[in-house]
């Protein structure tokens, strides 16, 4: 601190006594607000960056891991589907070869019956007519097993356009006007739903 002592007559220049106070006061005033230890600010700045580079090393390879996880995991996942589609692949031909067979096995008798009917010998035309009427019976009861089943339709019976097609009309008095005449085709569900429309002859009067 700077003693200014005005019970002491001041000698010499007024301007260089306030010059010199002016100096040391500048001087004293560096002196305590200097810090030492502080490193300088341009060092500082550099430490900080190389920290900050670091950090963002350390994050790009945990993102590049991170990646490559994530690639080798839907590699996998690529792998287990192609695997799934190929044995769904297998599974759907085995399933449809299985239908086919069954299928075969069923209608196979049949054949076997007729081939039976045509080496055989029949006294009349009745009892040929018979035969042949077992051979139907059998044939849809193998239909029946493959869940196919003949629409329960007769001469008669009003016409339905929702399972019977119309190929014709034709006038008999004796059945109700828009009745079945005439079936020429029957029709078929399959497992409820209609496999085969049957085609009819419709009265009109």
């Amino acid at each position: 601190m700077v003693d200014l002592n005005l019970d002491e007559p001041l000698e010499g220049d007024l301007q260089a006594v306030a010059d010199e106070v002016a100096s040391e006061y500048r001087t004293q005033a560096f002196t305590e607000t200097e810090l030492p230890d502080s490193p300088p600010i341009g060092l500082t700045g550099k430490v900080d960056l190389e920290t900050a580079l670091t950090e963002a090393e350390h994050q790009m390879e945990e993102l590049l891991r991170r990646e490559a996880e994530l690639m080798d995991h839907q590699r996998r996942l690529a792998a287990d589907f192609n695997n799934f589609r190929n044995r769904a692949q297998r599974d759907i031909a085995l399933a449809v070869e299985q239908a086919e067979r069954k299928i075969f096995l069923e209608l196979l008798p049949v054949l076997d019956n007729f081939e039976r009917s045509l080496g055989a010998t029949y006294p009349d035309v009745d009892d040929f007519r018979s035969g042949v009427e077992l051979i139907r019976k059998q044939f849809l009861e193998a239909l029946r097993r493959l869940s196919v089943e003949q629409l329960p339709l007769h001469v008669g019976d009003p016409f339905d356009a929702l399972h019977a097609e119309a190929l014709t009309t034709y006038t008999d008095p004796n059945l109700p006007d828009g009745s079945v005449a005439a079936i020429y085709e029957q029709g078929f569900n399959l497992k409820g739903q209609l496999l085969r429309a049957a085609r009819v002859v419709v009265n009109r009067l």
